[in-house]
């Protein structure tokens, strides 16, 4: 089913929401270099090959397949000033019929973080994902250890869940998440009674 294409583009008051193409992999490679101690304990192994032009080009064209196979919303965060890249989002195992559902992975340049450019970026995918791919549930994880990510998906409107044991190798390591979730039903709720 296509359902969507590869020219999405997603817009907050300081973000560009993308897909990823070929010309952006020097910034993706500078900022990924520049953050990988800062990455790394919260992502699986880097591969070898990891920063190459090839290992990128692929990453492309696997946000155009799941694109337009309707499997996947990979996006590349940029801002709007400047055009710097910023980090990633991606909407990951979109699942139809009556689960109607996705998971929610990101991440940030260690100098943008706690910035408030990925929670706005989160709200803007949680968004799309309800009103126009029709999504019902969009589902993430976390490492318990990791604060920052907790206190993010919180405040971007997803609660708790529980946990799934070793459900993610982590930097070499099977490695037990804490599940959270952000549910349309309580979205609606929660914008009609702020209203």
């Amino acid at each position: 089913m296509f359902w969507f294409n590869n020219r999405i583009k997603l817009e907050t008051n300081r973000l560009i929401l993308r897909p990823p193409t070929f010309s952006d992999f020097r910034g993706w490679a500078q900022l990924r270099y520049e953050s990988r101690e800062f990455l790394k304990p919260w992502e699986p192994t880097w591969s070898e090959d990891h920063l190459t032009a090839k290992s990128f080009k692929n990453r492309v064209a696997w946000s155009r397949k799941s694109i337009s196979l309707g499997t996947a919303i990979p996006l590349m965060l940029f801002k709007k000033n400047d055009g710097d890249l910023v980090g990633a989002i991606t909407l990951d195992n979109i699942r139809r019929g009556p689960s109607q559902m996705g998971t929610l992975g990101y991440w940030t340049g260690k100098k943008y973080a706690r910035q408030g450019y990925m929670k706005e970026a989160i709200r803007l995918m949680v968004g799309y994902a309800y009103s126009s791919i029709d999504l019902s549930r969009i589902e993430s994880s976390c490492l318990p250890e990791n604060r920052a990510s907790i206190s993010l998906l919180e405040k971007s409107g997803f609660n708790y869940e529980g946990v799934a044991q070793n459900y993610i190798k982590i930097n070499g390591r099977w490695r037990t998440h804490m599940i959270y979730a952000n549910l349309r039903y309580d979205r609606k709720m929660t914008e009609h009674t702020d209203n």
